[in-house]
Parts: C-alpha cells; structure tokens; sequence
C-alpha cells in the first residue's frame, strides 16, 4: 500500500455536550435506551471492523477497551504511551516516539484505512500536527455536564467539509467531516 491511498480517521463517541469520559474516567453512559423511530439500524460492529486495517489509541482507551472486553479482534493495534504496559495480545504493539514517524513511516505505508479510536489528546495532537484525514464524530444522546472533553485546546482553526450525516435508532447521530488540507 501507498501513503497516497492511505487514510486517518479520528473516531470518537462523545455526549452531547462533548464529554468523551466522566469525570471518574467512566464510560458506561455510552449505551443508550432511547429510540428514534426515523434512524437507521446500526452497522453490524464485527462487520465493521473487519474494513478498518489497523488502530491507533492512547494507554487509558487500551486499558478501558480491555476492561470493556476488547472489541478490536486481531486488527494491528498501536497504543500510544509513555508508560511501561505489557499485553498478551500479538496484534497489540506499544509506541512511545514520534508521531508524525510512526503515521508516516510506518502506519500510512503498511495500512490503508487507519483509525485513531482514543484518547483526547491522541486526537487533538493528530489534528493539530495534521496527520487527520477524517474525523467521525458519533453523539450519544446525553448530556454529562463535566468530563474529559472530545478536544480541549488545539490552538489553531481547522476548515472541515460535511461528507455524511447518519442518525441511528439508537438516538446516536454520526457526524462525518473530512479535514481540508490548506
């Protein structure tokens, strides 16, 4: 694969007003009862993760995914972390340097749909060092009113186009926008 077919994604689950954890680091209000009769069903998620051809996720995303019961199966997994973490998981490898090296010299020449599934600032450093082709943005329909936000400084303006919009019987709606590169 090429760098030039490749592509990184940004996923991330937020509430309403933008919380992507509580306080406490919780996330059990991502499940939601509600029922919006117009939405579409949602995507069957084993059949979905088979198009993604690797991850990428902060340290507190990996630990949560496995308390969670690791949804990613064997898909290359790389965790960003500066802490010593072990794993018994082949597909799971552990990378503390560069960024911009690892998106560049080693995910985008090896991967083609890359998606980045965690943390806040994993997502805002991808962002602000422009190595975000995507970012898909899913709502839950909550309102938390204190946690750790979705982004919280990114210190620069970013232009995005609308490529879809989805709402899901669920009450979750997803938000897809494409990052224009300047």
């Amino acid at each position: 694969m090429t760098t030039d077919t490749s592509k990184v994604t940004i996923h991330m689950v937020s509430s309403l007003d933008f919380f992507i954890a509580k306080k406490d680091g919780s996330v059990s209000w991502l499940e939601s009862s509600d029922n919006y009769e117009n939405g579409v069903a949602e995507e069957d998620a084993e059949e979905f993760i088979k198009t993604i051809d690797c991850f990428a996720m902060g340290s507190r995303t990996y630990e949560h995914a496995l308390v969670l019961g690791w949804p990613y199966g064997d898909v290359p997994t790389f965790v960003l972390t500066h802490r010593d973490l072990t794993t018994d998981r082949e597909s799971v490898e552990f990378y503390s340097g560069d960024l911009n090296k690892l998106v560049n010299d080693r995910l985008k020449p090896n991967y083609k749909n890359i998606w980045v599934v965690g943390g806040a600032m994993l997502a805002t450093d991808f962002i602000r060092l422009k190595l975000a082709d995507d970012i898909r943005l899913a709502i839950v329909p909550v309102i938390l009113g204190d946690g750790t936000r979705f982004f919280d400084y990114i210190g620069q303006e970013q232009a995005l186009h609308l490529k879809n919009v989805s709402a899901y019987k669920n009450g979750f709606v997803e938000l897809w926008y494409e990052i224009k590169k300047e």
